[in-house]
């Protein structure tokens, strides 16, 4: 407690940027500095995306510079870059391949994306920026490792540079099984190419220390991946789909969206909840995510946030492009390069534009191979064995919801991998002896005495009913002695203990005090400070 009372009085010490245009002229050169940097990152990662989405790579510049240039000035969040993102490759690709795969497909998937944006757009306005806190962590953290996996699997054979023909329509259980037949047909100059683009990608942080170090890794990768295509005259010697093909921006820009795949309405309800929900999880993820970085600890409003994504999604998805969301590597890449304000997003997106423009002959010397580097290296971000660890040393149940819920996605779909993560975890409340009648409801009673608060919470804490918990400690006010009492509840499971610590790290910050109490006669299920807490009988 005295070390965050401490980063308090730090954080008290720095002057907060001024936001709006009188932080423009105060934070120009932080915030450009920044904004060319995450630009550098940005660029070879959007149209990866985009091209591993099943989408004209183009779009995925559209998409970023929308979110730069448009979302920036409207957004809830700081210091959050807004762009296209990896997670969402899985569901991109899956609705053009549902919607009929190529142009078509593209165009209806996109009218189901117009509509999610609304949609993200109405989560906003009536307030459902605390959506992230009704799933369990460990499954949020499963439907995200399941995704680093299918974009390994699925960028394998570009890196390979086997010809699609060989891969197309395949399921991500299918390609698994084609691994072999993907190396057996390889390309030697194109994955030459690939392979020391992901030594690059993966070795790259080992060098923080040294001056090269300090060129971001993508940026490496295009140093040598471009330059080695050149003298290996891929234009003559390599097939087509070894190199990258994005056209004229201004011609590609047109309303893009088809709507006539309403008519397929399983398909298309599927795939509006699929991006609303899915897109509006990773985005709140990041948004707080980032906002325990920023050096001046402010705090995003997350409701204006959704409601700044789903306009950007809207508007992206009419025109033809991916998306967006609040994404984590480009904004830790901001924060750790200086950025003080919302400018350096709104800078990055203006460097895509200026780019793109004059100097798409460069971008089409990018090797496909190379692009699948450096998405094979977020695929592998995501399911690091370093994550299977941390949740297996949570608790051995939390371990069960990861796996089942990476399982069910591979085998299935996000939606029903999240959906079996969360029945496995109510399974295991029940089995524990949760009351059926406190899964969405946690009876919570505050009280008032001089300068304490003192919150009772009744039966159970766990994270279908979180919400009601966090409405009741967000309603005290600043600067308080809370104190947390759970000696009433039967289980305190790992979602709200994790919670329940943010929310200490915060209200300490802010200059008060909690302290949790009532957890000696519970018996942790591992080792780990946030484990879920049992009721002795």
């Amino acid at each position: 407690m005295k070390v965050l009372q401490n980063n308090m009085k730090t954080t008290l010490k720095l002057q907060v940027p001024k936001d709006g245009w009188a932080g423009f002229k105060e934070n120009f050169v932080a915030d450009a500095t920044a904004g060319f940097v995450v630009f550098l990152l940005a660029m070879p990662l959007s149209l990866g995306i985009a091209k591993a989405s099943d989408f004209p790579p183009i779009m995925g510049l559209v998409t970023a510079i929308i979110g730069g240039v448009l979302v920036s000035v409207i957004s809830g969040s700081r210091l959050t870059i807004k762009g296209p993102a990896a997670g969402l490759i899985v569901v991109v690709a899956g609705a053009v391949a549902a919607f009929g795969g190529g142009e078509i497909g593209w165009k209806l998937a996109l009218g189901a994306m117009v509509v999610a944006g609304l949609v993200q757009v109405v989560f906003g306005l009536f307030k459902f920026g605390k959506l992230v806190d009704v799933f369990p962590l460990s499954a949020i953290h499963g439907m995200l490792a399941a995704i680093g996996i299918i974009i390994i699997v699925k960028q394998i054979p570009v890196l390979l540079d086997v010809n699609p023909e060989l891969y197309k329509g395949l399921s991500t259980v299918a390609m698994i099984t084609s691994i072999p037949k993907f190396i057996a047909n390889f390309d030697p100059k194109a994955t030459l190419i690939g392979f020391y683009s992901l030594s690059i990608m993966l070795g790259w942080p080992y060098l923080k220390g040294f001056v090269l170090g300090k060129i971001p890794a993508p940026l490496m990768v295009l140093i040598v991946a471009i330059p080695s295509e050149l003298a290996m005259d891929f234009a003559h010697s390599e097939p087509p789909y070894a190199l990258l093909h994005i056209g004229n921006l201004l011609d590609s820009l047109s309303l893009n969206a088809d709507f006539s795949g309403v008519f397929q309405t399983g398909i298309f309800i599927k795939y509006v909840i699929m991006f609303a929900l899915v897109g509006s999880l990773e985005s709140l993820l990041t948004v707080k995510a980032i906002d325990l970085v920023d050096p001046y600890r402010r705090k995003s409003n997350t409701n204006k946030d959704l409601v700044a994504v789903g306009i950007g999604n809207t508007f992206s998805a009419f025109l033809g492009g991916l998306p967006m969301i609040s994404e984590v590597a480009r904004s830790s890449a901001n924060v750790n390069q200086g950025a003080k304000t919302r400018w350096a997003n709104f800078f990055h997106g203006v460097f895509l534009l200026v780019f793109v423009l004059v100097a798409t002959p460069v971008i089409e010397m990018i090797p496909n191979a190379a692009l699948a580097a450096m998405l094979i290296t977020v695929g592998i971000k995501l399911a690091h064995p370093k994550e299977f660890i941390h949740t297996f040393k949570i608790g051995k149940e939390q371990l069960a919801i990861f796996l089942i819920t990476i399982v069910f996605t591979l085998v299935e779909d996000l939606l029903i991998g999240i959906a079996a993560g969360v029945v496995l975890k109510m399974i295991l409340h029940l089995a524990s002896g949760t009351p059926i009648s406190s899964f969405f409801k946690a009876p919570t009673l505050v009280s008032f005495n001089g300068n304490q608060y003192l919150v009772e919470i009744d039966k159970a804490a766990i994270f279908s009913n979180y919400l009601g918990i966090k409405r009741k400690l967000e309603e005290i006010p600043a600067g308080f002695q809370v104190t947390i009492d759970l000696k009433s509840t039967k289980l305190v499971d790992h979602s709200v203990m994790e919670n329940l610590h943010r929310f200490e790290q915060e209200y300490i910050e802010n200059g008060g005090t909690v302290q949790i109490i009532g957890l000696e006669n519970h018996t942790p299920v591992s080792n780990h400070a946030l484990a879920a807490r049992k009721a002795k009988s």
